[in-house]
Parts: C-alpha cells; structure tokens; sequence
C-alpha cells in the first residue's frame, strides 16, 4: 500500500496512516525550517463524523476539503514560504486539486479585465509505500484520531499511486525514520 506528502515549493506527503504520514512531515518541516500543516486537522466536522462511525469518505467529500489545502498552500508560496504537508491525496485527481484547485473553478479577472489562471504549485509528493499488514499494525496502535483501523482497507481500495508525469517519489515505510527523511532530503537537493 502507498500514500503520500506534498513538498517543493510545496511538498506533500500520502500514506494511508495517518500517524506515519504526520511524523514523517512534521520532522522533515523541522529540519527545512519549513511551515507544516496537517490535512487532518482541516476536515470538516462532518467529514469526522462519517470517518468516525466508520463510513469512508467519497470524492464530493473530499474536493471541497482539498480545494481548502490548496488554498492555504498557495497563501503560504505567495508569502514566500515553503510548505511540508502530510495529506491522504490517495487519488491523482486529488493530488491535481492540491497543485491547481478544483477544476472548472471560475477563472478570475485581473483590473483589465483579462481572466487569470489559478494558482498552480510546484509540488513534490512523498509516496510512503507500505503493505497491508505494516500499515495495519502501526494504525492499531495509534491512539485518539478520528479515523477507525476499519477505514484502512477502504484507503488501500482507493489508492492511485502516483505515476509519470507526477513529480513524486517512492519511500518505503519500512525504512527507520532517519533514512526516510535522508532519502528526502537527497531529493530535494
């Protein structure tokens, strides 16, 4: 199984477990001086409900949340920060939202009238690739998340991995912590 981060400009990172794919994003953050946001921490509180009794979430749940992170990273590049974020973008269409917004979103117009394009982003996403079982073990012993163990199969089944020409690379889970960051870190060079 796979999932993954978002980094570069922005980057991010998707895994179906949310415990993995957040340490992994908070501490690279921490060691490029770069802000980190947590997907997880910006579901609406519907989208925790139906999570929490067990319902996975489909993609009319998951565009306007997205769209929402997508927003928040281009305010932060704008700014001239670079950003870290762990977010379950399990679908290429939900890694297309992250980089340029919702599709069909109304173009905006500048003073002249001209329309301008969305903000699109430089995205590198971190897929950290794991099996079942490694991941099922490491969400059974995560404590106090919204999201129940039950829901991980439900993530495998949606799962696109990312694929050329997505700027992406693969990390194994099962690598120690040290080395999944090393391995980053050499690719942001």
């Amino acid at each position: 199984m796979e999932g993954g981060q978002l980094a570069g400009e922005g980057q991010s990172f998707e895994h179906p477990c949310p415990l993995h794919r957040s340490t992994v994003g908070a501490l690279l953050a921490s060691q490029l001086g770069w802000k980190f946001y947590d997907a997880d921490d910006y579901h609406s509180e519907e989208n925790r409900m139906k999570m929490a009794k067990g319902i996975p979430l489909n993609d009319q749940d998951r565009i306007p949340w997205l769209c929402s992170l997508h927003d928040i990273l281009v305010r932060e590049v704008a700014s001239g920060q670079q950003v870290v974020l762990a977010c379950s973008a399990l679908k290429k269409m939900y890694r297309d939202i992250l980089i340029r917004g919702k599709e069909g979103a109304p173009l905006k117009r500048d003073e002249s009238g001209k329309e301008e394009k969305p903000a699109e982003l430089q995205l590198l996403v971190v897929h950290l690739s794991g099996s079942f079982e490694v991941i099922s073990g490491r969400l059974l012993k995560r404590k106090g998340h919204f999201m129940p163990p039950e829901l991980l199969q439900s993530q495998f089944d949606t799962l696109e991995p990312p694929s050329a020409p997505e700027n992406f690379i693969q990390v194994s889970v099962e690598k120690n912590l040290a080395e999944i960051i090393a391995t980053i870190m050499e690719t942001l060079k």
